[in-house]
């Protein structure tokens, strides 16, 4: 089966042509996390830490538009398969409707309640403080983020990936010089800190639903016409809630209980927070890869599947886990490799020095569960719509085991950091096997189209 692979070339360009402007769009987010950590880490290591527990509130923000981007890639990459132009502006439409309200939400918290959503995170009243500064200005572009992620995700669904990318490169690389700017205060303009890297983001963020918006008019791109914003579809909306609602519960128990091991660290002292605050970012660096391949791969089954070519959209889908076991391992060696590099050029406290080093460690086993759990299950699992997998398998190794532990480590037994941080890993590492039996059971192979 490997000769096939890498002899079917018509596959794999298909798959690179996917992934990989999509993994690099994915390393561009990850590198304003990362620019975020540097320069404020620089100046101030509670700036660091208090900015990186504040984004975890568009972090869960994120995790119900990453259900409702996931609805729509799934119907739009299938239908897309099957030329159905209609059908496809209905689910523009539908998703458009949905992200609004959510933005709506998570941008009246952030401003009008961050006291609360800091509390969450943390009791350090000096992170608390930089965190409603960075809030009152971020929340701002969180009005944003949903309306561009759904316009993002109609060009990747429709053969336009390499469009996203530039447009997500365009943006980071005016976030980052921004940040910049406003952190350090450059060109005469007063050092902000927190404060600048909220400004960089809001607008940034206003540059890219600008330029979203602009595309979307040009020949060959989808378009949402204003008509269908205000109707129904109900057979499709009934198709759309059905592989939504799932994802919807699996990312909310995934994106609050991942939420959950930041404040845990948070917690734990200033120290444990800035050392997680690192490994965060470096971990979502070394992630683009295997979030790429779950995207790309999950659109190129969709693709087939939708068209009707189910058993071409299996054998795409026993291909692409080979791949994901590849990548897991790949990820392992990268986080190994760079471990000695993160720590040399970071400048943090002795402690958190300690505690970094720890969990760059245990973080290297991390990542094998992380890739293939995310390419197999949000990738192969949902192109299909089966999306019920992810939801029962949080339940059982998130919210029965990781999450307890971690509690319990945390707030009662009182356990050393690295073992309540190795808690909030296990469920990644001890889910393989499952999902490896559920992906042989092949119920994913459906055509969702009508």
């Amino acid at each position: 089966m490997k000769d096939k692979l890498l002899k079917d070339k018509v596959f794999l360009k298909k798959l690179l042509q996917l992934t990989l402007p999509i993994a690099f769009q994915q390393l561009m987010l990850a590198s304003v996390a990362a620019a975020d950590a540097i320069m404020l880490g620089s100046i101030e290591q509670n700036s660091m830490s208090a900015v990186s527990l504040a984004t975890q509130i568009q972090f869960v923000q994120n995790m119900v538009l990453m259900a409702i981007v996931a609805a729509t890639s799934i119907l739009g990459a299938q239908y897309w398969g099957k030329k159905d132009k209609k059908a496809m502006n209905d689910i523009f439409c539908l998703s458009l409707r949905l992200s609004g309200f959510v933005s709506i939400f998570f941008f009246a918290g952030c401003i009008f309640f961050p006291r609360v959503l800091m509390l969450l995170f943390t009791n350090e009243e000096v992170l608390i403080s930089i965190g409603i500064k960075y809030l009152r200005i971020a929340g701002w572009s969180y009005l944003l983020t949903g309306i561009s992620q759904c316009y993002l995700t109609m060009m990747k669904v429709s053969d336009h990936a390499s469009v996203t990318a530039k447009v997500s490169f365009a943006t980071v690389m005016i976030n980052i010089g921004l940040n910049a700017v406003f952190i350090y205060g450059l060109f005469g303009i007063q050092s902000m800190g927190a404060q600048g890297a909220a400004l960089a983001t809001l607008i940034s963020r206003i540059v890219e639903f600008a330029v979203c918006i602009l595309i979307s008019f040009r020949k060959g791109y989808i378009h949402p016409y204003l008509s269908g914003l205000f109707k129904r579809n109900k057979l499709l909306s009934k198709d759309y809630y059905k592989c939504m609602l799932p994802i919807l519960g699996a990312s909310l128990l995934w994106g609050v209980g991942f939420t959950s091991y930041s404040a845990f660290m948070g917690h734990m002292g200033t120290e444990a927070a800035a050392a997680n605050s690192i490994s965060a970012v470096v971990r979502d660096l070394i992630c683009c890869m295997c979030n790429g391949l779950a995207n790309g791969g999950g659109i190129l089954v969709g693709n087939e599947l939708g068209a009707g070519n189910l058993k071409n959209g299996k054998l795409y889908g026993d291909r692409i886990t080979k791949l994901a076991f590849i990548c897991g391992f790949s990820s392992t060696a990268v986080m190994f490799l760079l471990t000695p590099a993160v720590l040399k050029f970071v400048h943090i406290s002795d402690e958190a020095h300690k505690y970094l080093l720890q969990m760059m460690i245990i973080m290297s086993i991390y990542m094998i569960g992380r890739a293939v759990n995310t390419i197999v299950i949000n990738g192969i699992f949902a192109a299909g719509g089966d999306t019920m997998f992810d939801l029962y398998s949080l339940i059982v190794t998130m919210w029965g085991m990781a999450v307890p532990l971690a509690a319990t480590g945390t707030f009662w037994l009182h356990w050393p950091v690295w073992i309540v941080y190795s808690c909030t890993c296990l469920d990644e590492v001890g889910k393989i096997p499952w999902v490896m039996v559920h992906y042989k059971k092949y119920k994913w192979v459906k055509d969702l189209t009508r």
